[in-house]
């Protein structure tokens, strides 16, 4: 029996799964709930087998719905790949790349270097989304996303890597608090204090979170905040401590009455990497943004 598949109906079985909504994948196609009802019904009658469990909590994806949405992913990325490569002999076609970083890369590094990639490719655009580094690792194994960047320990061998940065996790105090005097500090020791933390949206919230229930004791946020400068301007005037990557802190110490302590944690030295899933499969833009983001890792660490 011939199968049919149209395009429309892959990106609502892509957006169906993301969502684990019908109405929400619904809306991210741009068709009405009916019209969607309808053409998953129809999908489901010509492959012979269902493809969505449908409960009063959601929908979520069959087995045979899930190797459905994989080669889905494929397909639209292949798409992508299609349009990039396109672009130089049709005009008015736009790329479009997504890139998935960690908290530290988002607000410290990626900013000069998307600036100056937009500049050069004036009709791509770029989906950038925070996320914790193991989910980083999923989206691009899945599709979800072309470009991640991930820092830590994070199991990477069914993807393509490259080195980025080093980054590491400081306690910022005020100066003059009594921790300023210590030359280094365990993360557990910090636990005693009051914190200002970063919103609940963001990685390293998610991830101090996680490192914080590890050692089973609450970490104690007074605030929390929505980047790093407003989290280094808390700390300046006494709110609290707080842990921050060294990049940041370093940056707004020579600015304000803030003091850095190195942690001793294992996990507080991290190095970044850039994964894909396959770099030559990749759009020729999105290969000449991982170029960019190489050129300029490799040029903050060249000798002065």
């Amino acid at each position: 029996m011939p199968m049919h598949f149209d395009l429309v109906d892959l990106r609502l079985m892509v957006h169906i799964a993301d969502a684990n909504s019908m109405t929400r994948g619904a809306e991210l196609s741009f068709i009405s709930l009916p019209a969607a009802s309808t053409r998953i019904k129809n999908l489901e009658e010509g492959i012979g087998t269902k493809l969505l469990y449908r409960t009063s909590q959601g929908v979520t994806l069959t087995p045979p719905g899930q190797a459905l949405v994989t080669h889905a992913r494929t397909v639209l990325s292949q798409l992508e790949h299609l349009r990039g490569d396109m672009q130089e002999y049709v005009r008015g076609i736009k790329g479009h790349v997504r890139v998935f970083a960690n908290t530290t890369s988002l607000g410290e590094f990626l900013p000069p270097v998307l600036r100056q990639f937009l500049r050069l490719h004036p009709d791509v655009n770029i989906d950038l989304r925070e996320r914790l580094s193991h989910d980083i690792v999923r989206a691009v194994t899945e599709g979800q996303t072309d470009i991640g960047i991930v820092a830590g320990l994070v199991r990477t061998e069914n993807l393509q890597t490259l080195p980025y940065r080093r980054d590491r996790l400081v306690l910022v105090v005020p100066r003059g608090h009594a921790l300023q005097r210590r030359r280094q500090i365990e993360f557990a020791d910090t636990l005693e204090f009051d914190h200002v933390g970063l919103n609940e949206a963001s990685a390293l919230h998610a991830f101090l979170r996680q490192a914080s229930d590890q050692l089973h004791r609450p970490i104690r946020l007074r605030i929390q905040v929505g980047n790093f400068e407003t989290a280094c301007r808390m700390i300046e005037s006494g709110v609290g401590v707080g842990v921050l990557p060294e990049s940041a802190a370093s940056r707004h110490a020579h600015a304000m009455a803030i003091a850095l302590v190195p942690l001793t944690d294992a996990w507080s030295v991290r190095e970044m990497q850039i994964c894909v899933r396959s770099l030559e499969a990749l759009p020729s833009f999105a290969q000449e943004l991982v170029a960019l983001l190489v050129d300029d890792a490799q040029g903050q660490s060249a000798p002065q």
